[in-house]
């Protein structure tokens, strides 16, 4: 899969890096001369911010529905109502969609739990995790994210930086443990939240068990009783 777009994009135009330029006729062509910006660079706010919210929520649903291959940029902008030009000049092409997208959800994902035990704390993130999973939008979306992180280095560097971020947000809950006396010194905080996670992806993406709430239960207290043992002190 090509990391430019789909087969059929037109040629991105510039980047306004202050405002959201004017929607253009479906025609108009883009100015040829800056690259688009890199996803995340700009801030939004006022009619800008509107625009990317509209623009993201429908490349997320569009994603649900059709997987990567099937994500088109005017099929974008007219389900969020934009003009084409738009959505060519502030992304680009489909990668940078997606790698926005993902900024995006790392920075309005849900905050830690912060239940006062590392049990507690690592049944949260899971059942959080089964939750986004399992949701019929969520579960589709990550799929078709995952799917094309494969085969493009872009949405793959985006991928890991959403789960960077996310990891980074719970790391505390282990640190916090490591100061109760829960898990010895030198345990290392993102191996334990990895370890929360990682078989429900597994579920997710390659076994196509269940993903009840039972393995939810399963994969935290698995994570809490190898920490306390020391597996995650390098």
């Amino acid at each position: 899969m090509a990391s430019d777009g789909l087969a059929g994009d037109p040629p991105p135009g510039s980047a306004d890096r202050s405002a959201e330029p004017a929607d253009a006729p479906a025609d108009a062509p883009a100015a040829p001369t800056d690259a688009p910006a890199d996803p995340g660079t700009v801030r939004p706010g006022g009619r800008t911010a509107r625009v990317r919210e509209a623009v993201l929520r429908a490349a997320g649903d569009l994603l649900a529905e059709r997987g990567f291959a099937g994500l088109d940029l005017a099929d974008v902008a007219q389900r969020a109502e934009v003009g084409k030009t738009t959505v060519y000049r502030r992304w680009g092409n489909t990668t940078g969609l997606v790698a926005d997208l993902l900024v995006d959800m790392a920075e309005s994902s849900v905050s830690r739990a912060d239940t006062g035990s590392l049990l507690g704390d690592l049944r949260a993130n899971a059942h959080l995790v089964r939750r986004t999973l399992t949701d019929e939008r969520q579960g589709a979306l990550f799929k078709a994210v995952i799917a094309a992180a494969t085969c493009d280095a872009r949405t793959s560097e985006a991928l890991h930086a959403f789960y960077a971020t996310r990891i980074k947000e719970w790391a505390p809950c282990v640190e916090a443990a490591i100061e109760r006396g829960e898990a010895p010194p030198g345990t290392d905080p993102h191996e334990v939240i990895r370890a929360v996670s990682g078989p429900l992806y597994y579920r997710l993406l390659a076994s196509g068990d269940p993903l009840d709430e039972a393995s939810a239960e399963r994969a935290a207290t698995a994570a809490a009783a190898a920490a306390r043992a020391g597996a995650y002190v390098p």
